[in-house]
C-alpha cells in the first residue's frame, strides 16, 4: 500500500458511524479541530488511559453501550470537516449505509471520492485520474462496518473513559494488517452520539475529525456506492 493510499486510509478509519458537520463557523466550527483545545480532548487525561485490555466491569459496560451504539445506527448523511497532522482542513459531504457502504464527496480544491461497495473501498482522484481500490476487510473500517459490531472481538481496546458527560475508547483492529489506533469522542447526552475521532497512524501522526450533527437517511440511493470509471484503475493487496 503506498503512502498516500495509507494517509487516506489512517484519517478515514472510522468513518462508519459519521455525523454531520456544522455548515460554516457561523454554526460553531472551531477555527482549528486540530488543535490541543478541542472542549472533547481537554476532558480526557492522558494518565487515566487503560493498559492493554485489562478493563473492569464498569469499562466493560461502557464498551458494550458502545458497541450497541454502533449496531443500531441508521443510515447516515452529512457533512464532515477533516484536519491532517499539518493542520490543513478539508470539507466534505458523507453517506453511510450499514453494513459496508459509505461513501465521501471532499470538497474543493479536492476532486477526491471514498467508496465502499461493502466489498471493495475505492480511492477516486478525479484530478490525476486513478482508481486505487483495496478490499475492505484489510482497511481499519471493517471493525465499525460489520453487521454485527463488537470491539472486544474485533480489537484492541487500548483506553475506555466514562468522564462527566463524554466517554473515550481508544482501539487498535486485531487485524496486525490494518495497523494505527484510532480514539472515539462520544457525548452521552442527549443521547449517546459520536462526537469526533483521532486517528494515529504507524509514524505516529494524528488526524482529527469533529462532527457536529447527525442526520438519518433513509432513501440513499444506491448508486451513490457503485464507483465512477475512471480510465486508470489498480487492485491493492
Amino acid at each position: 500500500m503506498n503512502a498516500r493510499i495509507g494517509a487516506i486510509l489512517a484519517a478515514l478509519a472510522v468513518a462508519v458511524p459519521l455525523a454531520a458537520l456544522a455548515q460554516d463557523a457561523k454554526k460553531g466550527v472551531p477555527p482549528n479541530p486540530a488543535a490541543a483545545t478541542s472542549p472533547w480532548s481537554q476532558t480526557v487525561s492522558k494518565d487515566a488511559s487503560v493498559v492493554g485490555e485489562q478493563l473492569d466491569k464498569k469499562q466493560l459496560e461502557v464498551v458494550q453501550k458502545v458497541n450497541g451504539y454502533f449496531n443500531q445506527m441508521s443510515d447516515m448523511k452529512g457533512l464532515f470537516v477533516q484536519t491532517n497532522a499539518d493542520n490543513k482542513r478539508i470539507r466534505g459531504k458523507f453517506y453511510v449505509k450499514r453494513p459496508g457502504r459509505f461513501r465521501f464527496d471532499y470538497g474543493a480544491p479536492s476532486k477526491l471520492v471514498i467508496i465502499s461497495d461493502g466489498q471493495y473501498l475505492a480511492i477516486q482522484d478525479f484530478d490525476l485520474k486513478t482508481d486505487d481500490r483495496i478490499s475492505l476487510d484489510n482497511t481499519p473500517f471493517r471493525v465499525l462496518m460489520r453487521k454485527d459490531v463488537d470491539l472486544l472481538r474485533d480489537a484492541h481496546v487500548l483506553q475506555v473513559q466514562d468522564i462527566d458527560d463524554v466517554i473515550v475508547v481508544s482501539l487498535e483492529d486485531r487485524n496486525t494488517d490494518n495497523p494505527g489506533r484510532i480514539k472515539l469522542f462520544l457525548a452521552k447526552k442527549p443521547a449517546l452520539e459520536l462526537k469526533e475521532w483521532i486517528t494515529t497512524d504507524p509514524q505516529g501522526l494524528d488526524t482529527r475529525v469533529e462532527l457536529h450533527e447527525m442526520n438519518k437517511a433513509d432513501d440513499l440511493d444506491p448508486n451513490l456506492f457503485k464507483p465512477s470509471l475512471i480510465s486508470t484503475q489498480k487492485i491493492l493487496q
